[in-house]
């Protein structure tokens, strides 16, 4: 625990020490940058992996026709595109996310495909999340828990606003499990993502920061941990390409 007065304490944004107050408006920064070219970005990045990934975690998901499932900091909208489907007509995707650009493109990109009728859009903060106890049978978070201040506050959050018997799932860059592999991964990181992000975007500071956050967030053992905390049970993870990503799943009992 931080004993700290809240206006001295700090948090990493990347490699880099700023004040916790500053680093949700410094995340947000990145996110209006990247916004227009996001998709693109995810593509080029992850050579396309980015969409099994995601498909994967939402094979995952238990919902069902009628379902209510929220999907926190949900940006451009793969994961709603991915459930919408399932919970059909009866239920409801609620994609939140706190930088009003990536709903933006959340919202296009969903009219684009034609989905609509039962999905919501959100502004909403992930660590004080604005909806009732209880209300949702379903929370997802994909490649956005490593973005927020207080991971701890962001898995309380989500915890208090699924019913009893819900699940949570967290898909998320964490640490490579192979060590050969975990060479090449920091090679590629830290040298071709910035100059992708450079030549492509426009912005090589976004993608060198979105590479470093990666490094900053915890490890498989230690998020199954964190939610644990935060009360969820039954948690479990899945490593992803050799721990280039990691699913973590856990229930609200």
């Amino acid at each position: 625990m931080n004993d700290a007065p809240e206006n001295t304490r700090t948090t990493h944004f990347g490699y880099q020490e700023v004040p916790e107050s500053e680093k949700a408006r410094l995340v947000g920064r990145v996110f209006r940058s990247v916004a227009p070219r996001y998709d693109l970005m995810n593509d080029l990045m992850s050579f396309g992996i980015h969409r099994l990934w995601k498909q994967y975690a939402a094979a995952q998901c238990p919902v069902r026709a009628g379902s209510r499932v929220l999907d926190v900091a949900g940006g451009s909208g793969d994961m709603t595109a991915l459930l919408a489907p399932r919970v059909g007509p009866s239920g409801c995707v609620v994609l939140s996310d706190i930088n009003a650009a990536m709903l933006d493109v959340g919202r296009a990109r969903l009219a684009d495909r034609g989905i609509a009728g039962n999905v919501e859009f959100v502004r909403a903060d992930a660590e004080n999340l604005p909806f009732p106890a209880d209300c949702f049978d379903s929370v997802v978070i994909a490649f956005g828990l490593r973005n927020v201040t207080h991971i701890d506050r962001a898995l309380a959050s989500m915890f208090r606003v699924l019913r009893p018997g819900g699940c949570l799932l967290v898909l998320e860059f964490s640490q490579v499990t192979r060590a050969p592999l975990r060479a090449l991964y920091d090679v590629y990181s830290f040298t071709v993502l910035p100059l992708l992000g450079r030549v492509v975007a426009g912005d090589e500071a976004s993608y060198r920061y979105l590479a470093e956050s990666i490094r900053r967030h915890p490890d498989q053992e230690t998020l199954k941990g964190m939610m644990e905390q935060a009360g969820f049970e039954r948690v479990r993870y899945f490593n992803l390409t050799s721990g280039v990503v990691a699913l973590h799943k856990g229930y609200k009992l």
